[in-house]
């Protein structure tokens, strides 16, 4: 009985409160380390498992609740906390729930003293120890402190601030912060579901509710079929969760093939220089034709009309960026000296391209078509193994964006990061690498040269165990993606990207 009343946490719930990766408490549970019931966690199963963790006054779990606290002054600061309504709802169904544990414990108290007084009445001297043990426990119950009361305060605090979304039938979770929709927080969690306009118009993002509720936050000119109606179907991209839990059937893209081709005409935002062999592009796309595409893939680039005397200029280049934040693309170009240092550079249109955004002939608010996306270097979500990341000179670009979206998405216990370079100073963005590093327990960085590259990967006996996604120009990629094979990597953990 006592096991039955212990705390118990969904495994998204247990990694935002407790700051534990949500793939370590999953490797648990297949291992049989740690037991769950129906999906779910007790803290003092986390505790045993993890006995270094205290939830009281480790640093990890003080750590946690300064990011909470911080975020959530941050979102009274910039009011963005959940509607009236939502918090109304959120509020009553805690009132709810706390009001069945009152009746709960009201039956218990009622139980207790009927067994009291039966003992009491019973002979003697064979009850009084029953009855003894009877009155200890209960001045020690009345006596101690509520367990874990600082994570039952979290995960309240949580439920109200945060509506907790589990999709079928990937079985994937996320949370809607204050009054975003459904489909911004579902991209920002790096969900991957169906969508197209973004603003109520195609119905592409529709989705049925299973439990739960939703509400609108704007208008909507789609019109649904009254099947549609009677199934509880709701539009992602304008509705908002209202309840704390919900449970959506969501329809989601698990493969390159199940994203559209698609042509749109982005804005010029920027062009930086990262490094002297590298610019950085960011485009931003309308509100309403964002482009869906799956971390690591390729996209085509054209110029604006009457650049560079009137020639039409296309390259493809990969994007950088991730797809949680679909409306801005970013991209990595190697600058034209860069390129004409490179033996495959001739009669690329890729130089011509890079030629022309180093000339300024390109300017803020300028419109360039994107069209895409292609390619197959995306990460394998039906793979629960190690990831290991390795980036050959500009290679980081698709790299940059699968790492973002496997921590957006916890894919993997521990994420590795090999950035080699042909030349010196070719990590054109370590500042970054390093960030991920220090605030990621489970990443690690390492910067070489491209002749170290070959013996640091042999003397990693990991890697055996993991995926390898190996990115970078095909005459060096190559190469090393056969040493791997050779060494007894099987294929299906070896992913390619030749640029």
């Amino acid at each position: 009985m006592l096991a039955a009343m212990s705390q118990r946490l969904t495994l998204s719930r247990a990694a935002h409160l407790l700051g534990i990766s949500r793939i370590a408490l999953q490797k648990r549970i297949r291992e049989g380390e740690l037991p769950s019931f129906d999906g779910m966690v007790s803290v003092d199963e986390l505790q045993r498992v993890w006995p270094q963790l205290d939830l009281d006054e480790s640093g990890s779990f003080e750590k946690t609740r300064a990011i909470r606290e911080d975020a959530f002054a941050r979102r009274l600061r910039e009011r963005v906390l959940p509607s009236q309504e939502a918090l109304a709802q959120r509020l009553f169904a805690q009132g709810q729930e706390l009001a069945e544990l009152q009746r709960t414990l009201t039956r218990y108290h009622a139980l207790f003293e009927a067994l009291q007084a039966r003992l009491a009445a019973a002979p003697a001297p064979a009850t009084e120890e029953l009855a003894q043990l009877l009155d200890e426990g209960l001045a020690q119950a009345l006596a101690a402190p509520a367990p874990h009361a600082d994570v039952s305060a979290l995960d309240a605090m949580l439920r109200v601030m945060s509506a907790h979304v589990t999709v079928r039938p990937s079985g994937r979770e996320f949370f809607v912060e204050g009054s975003e929709t459904l489909l911004k927080a579902a991209l920002r969690a790096g969900l991957t579901p169906n969508y197209g306009c973004g603003n109520g118009l195609c119905g592409l993002c529709k989705a049925r509710v299973v439990a739960g509720e939703t509400r609108a936050m704007a208008p909507s000119d789609y019109r649904f079929s009254a099947a549609e109606k009677a199934q509880n179907h709701v539009l992602m991209c304008v509705c908002t969760a209202l309840s704390s839990d919900l449970v959506l059937e969501v329809l989601e893209a698990g493969a390159p093939e199940d994203i559209p081709e698609q042509r749109i005409v982005a804005k010029l935002r920027s062009v930086d220089r990262l490094n002297d062999d590298m610019l950085r592009l960011h485009l931003q796309t309308p509100r309403s034709n964002r482009l869906r595409f799956l971390a690591g893939q390729r996209v085509t680039l054209g110029l604006p009309a009457g650049v560079a005397s009137g020639a039409d200029l296309h390259a493809e280049y990969p994007v950088a960026s991730c797809p949680c934040d679909d409306r801005n693309l970013i991209f990595h170009i190697p600058s034209p000296a860069r390129r004409v240092a490179s033996a495959n550079s001739r009669g690329d249109p890729a130089q011509g391209f890079a030629e022309c955004l180093e000339a300024g002939l390109v300017k803020a608010g300028d419109e360039l078509s994107v069209w895409g996306p292609w390619g197959s270097f995306v990460l394998d979500q039906g793979s629960l193994r190690s990831l290991v990341f390795i980036a050959i000179d500009e290679g980081f670009a698709p790299i940059n964006s699968l790492i973002e979206h496997a921590i957006a998405v916890d894919a993997a216990e521990s994420i590795t990061l090999y950035w080699a370079s042909s030349r010196p100073g070719g990590q054109y963005l370590p500042n970054q690498c390093r960030a991920w590093a220090a605030a990621l327990d489970e990443f690690s960085y390492l910067p070489l040269n491209l002749a170290e590259l070959p013996a640091t990967l042999a003397a990693n006996a990991a890697l055996a165990a993991s995926d390898i996604y190996l990115a970078g120009a095909a005459a060096q990629v190559e190469p090393l993606a056969t040493t791997l094979r050779a060494a007894g990597l099987p294929s299906r953990q070896l992913h390619i990207e030749a640029l």
